[in-house]
């Protein structure tokens, strides 16, 4: 079995020399490493409280784990005389990690607990690149991947992450429209990559979207994100040159008291209606078929990218009633407007005493439920980014929306079409960058990602 399924709990690893034993959380029910058998020195405060890492996708983002500070007479952390083994970390936000194949051959980052930091990057093919390039590349970014991953450092290392465990490191590849032209494979290239349709909403820099390759980096430290992003950069050297890169974040494991959904930079909650494994079509929704007219995508799935900026001057002008009736949710804890928690469902047909629905008729939540749009869903996976500041002075950030899906036409196209035809949220959003992706599943043992397509 995998240590990482969709549909199931994420199994997280302790490396190292750990103690073998692991606890299970509560809310989240993931695994978290045991301690280690000494005690931490007495700082004379209580423990911390023990958290979980929470349940993918019933939320979005992930929680954190118990011990994330060691006490104050921690020592320093001890180097292993194997180059090849992976450093024990000192919590188990450092110790967590995924595997780079599963065995559900989807790749990781997908329904993986969302990261606390990330970074997307697009690749365009060297001009006398080919086919085979290709593959040379994809087999040096799976190698690269997959030791990271593990915790472990590639050849020529920068030395940027010697002393830090794996952090949840999730690596994702992913291949654009013009990828299969440029590789002589126009003919088994998916039909659902052809490009998405123009909205009213959409400003987009073309110099930031799209690409022939598309990596999706996240991890639960920084300094490890940039790690890997630093050593798949050196990998395409020769090979493919950078198109764009985008870098956000989320809240860090821990930070909260509990389990939380995430919230965006408008301060919501952002991602309560997101598809639950539990759920019986999950797979149906965000995985391709074995039906798939391209056999090499059969369990993999395709990855909407866009980079919305928020108007936040503008937004934060607006009373917090007012924010509430544009999003149909109230901003403290998400519930629906028509009443109870975050995961009550919304009762779209209450109406109030004046006559008019509770939730308004163009609210965020009621025209992007799956209701609304014969069942269409899609799995979101976002970040948050700040780029600064424009030359007004407003704060260049918003969301780096990352979604997933088995049919781009079927989900994100048919709500982004809904949305743009009367969206309330819609006048506080810029759509700046966007780019589509066929996202292969997990590389065979011994293999790449995308070698049956390249060698097939």
């Amino acid at each position: 079995m995998s240590k990482q399924t969709s549909g199931k709990k994420a199994t997280q690893k302790a490396t190292g020399k750990r103690n073998p034993g692991t606890r299970t959380g509560g809310q989240g029910g993931g695994r978290i490493p045991a301690p280690a058998a000494a005690p931490a020195p007495d700082t004379g405060t209580s423990p911390a409280p023990e958290l979980s890492r929470r349940r993918l996708l019933g939320t979005v983002g992930a929680a954190g784990a118990a011990g994330l500070v060691v006490g104050g007479g921690g020592g320093a952390l001890a180097v292993t005389a194997a180059q090849d083994a992976a450093p024990t970390a000192l919590t188990s936000i450092g110790s967590t990690e995924v595997a780079f194949r599963e065995a559900r051959a989807h790749q990781a980052g997908i329904t993986t607990p969302l990261q606390a930091t990330g970074h997307l990057v697009a690749f365009d093919l060297a001009p006398d690149a080919d086919r085979k390039t290709a593959a040379a590349l994809l087999r040096r970014w799976s190698r690269t991947a997959e030791e990271l991953m593990a915790g472990r450092t590639p050849d020529a290392d920068t030395g940027v992450a010697l002393d830090a465990g794996p952090s949840s490191l999730t690596v994702t590849f992913g291949l654009g429209h013009s990828f299969f032209d440029r590789t002589g494979l126009t003919k088994r290239r998916p039909v659902q990559l052809d490009p998405l349709p123009d909205f009213s909403s959409d400003a987009l820099d073309p110099k930031r979207s799209n690409g022939d390759l598309w990596i999706q980096i996240g991890a639960d430290d920084a300094l490890v994100a940039f790690h890997a992003l630093r050593a798949l950069q050196k990998d395409a050297a020769g090979s493919a040159r950078l198109r764009w890169q985008m870098n956000g974040f989320n809240r860090t494991p821990g930070a909260t008291a509990q389990p939380r959904t995430a919230r965006n930079l408008m301060g919501q909650i952002d991602g309560t209606n997101n598809p639950k494994p539990s759920d019986k079509d999950f797979d149906e929704r965000i995985f391709v078929g074995r039906d798939a007219d391209q056999a090499w995508m059969r369990g993999g799935s395709y990855a909407v990218v866009r980079r919305i900026r928020m108007l936040l001057d503008d937004w934060e002008k607006r009373s917090r009633h007012e924010q509430e009736k544009v999003i149909g949710r109230r901003k403290d804890n998400g519930a629906p407007l028509t009443g109870g928690s975050e995961t009550t469902p919304m009762r779209l047909d209450a109406t109030g005493s004046d006559g008019l629905p509770v939730i308004p008729a163009n609210a965020h939540a009621r025209i992007a439920a799956p209701a609304s749009n014969q069942g269409a869903a899609l799995l979101r996976r976002p970040f948050s980014f700040h780029d600064g500041f424009r030359e007004d002075g407003a704060p260049d950030a918003g969301l780096l929306f990352v979604c997933w899906q088995a049919d781009p036409l079927r989900a994100f196209t048919q709500i982004q079409r809904k949305l743009d035809r009367g969206d309330a949220l819609s006048p506080f959003l810029r759509h700046e960058a966007s780019g589509l992706f066929a996202v292969p599943p997990a590389a065979e043992p011994g293999g790449y990602v995308g070698r049956p397509l390249l060698e097939g």
